[in-house]
């Protein structure tokens, strides 16, 4: 798998490569975690956000899809104690209806083939009034060098997003209110932050 093998390496790109765009988004996912949040981290990587979300909330579990990526989480987050780490698959997530009070998954929505079914999963396991905090990259006009390489070379960009048609995406999924923060950088990221509401039979998601 493609994040298996670049595992050892990815906080190259975390730290250096895209610095700016990445301590932006720490601060603000930092800043919407509170000391009781039961927390719940889909695709953490290397554990960047599990870091800034660990130091802030009573609890997180963090997941991905990759084992390399689990592995170098675990190491870099050894100083925490209320991280547990699990493998899981962000498109059927193994825990039960509204069992945490902030969910967050960080830059893998333009990674999938269905991220609507992503976002079902996201949003069946937070609880009512409940945040979702979902960053992603967005694209700029003419793709980076960087972005072209590691799109050849396996990471696969599936979902081409601005602000304004992530944005869309939420509304279209059934939200009324998204909150979009941008995080500018070399690779730009907009952080989508939705409060989950009751929902009828009848409506989207």
């Amino acid at each position: 798998m493609f994040w298996d093998r670049i595992a050892g390496v990815y906080d190259i790109y975390v730290n250096i490569i895209n610095r700016k765009t990445h301590r932006t988004l720490c601060r603000i996912v930092s800043g919407l975690i509170d000391p009781e949040d039961e927390v719940l981290e889909c695709a953490c990587g290397t554990g960047m956000l599990s870091k800034v979300t660990a130091a802030k909330c009573r609890h997180l579990t963090a997941t991905d899809f990759s084992e390399g990526m689990l592995k170098k989480a675990r190491k870099n987050c050894a100083k925490y104690s209320n991280i547990i780490f699990e493998q899981a698959d962000i498109t059927g997530l193994p825990y039960r209806d509204g069992s945490f009070d902030k969910v967050i998954a960080g830059n893998v929505i333009h990674l999938l083939e269905d991220p609507l079914q992503a976002l079902r999963e996201l949003d069946r396991v937070c609880r009512t009034n409940g945040k979702l905090i979902i960053p992603t990259y967005m694209n700029k006009e003419k793709p980076t060098g960087f972005v072209t390489l590691t799109d050849h070379a396996g990471a696969d960009f599936k979902q081409q997003f601005t602000a304004a048609s992530y944005r869309q995406f939420f509304l279209d999924a059934g939200y009324n209110s998204v909150q979009i923060i941008p995080a500018e950088g070399f690779i730009p990221c907009a952080v989508a932050v939705m409060t989950k509401k009751e929902r009828t039979e009848h409506e989207s998601i």
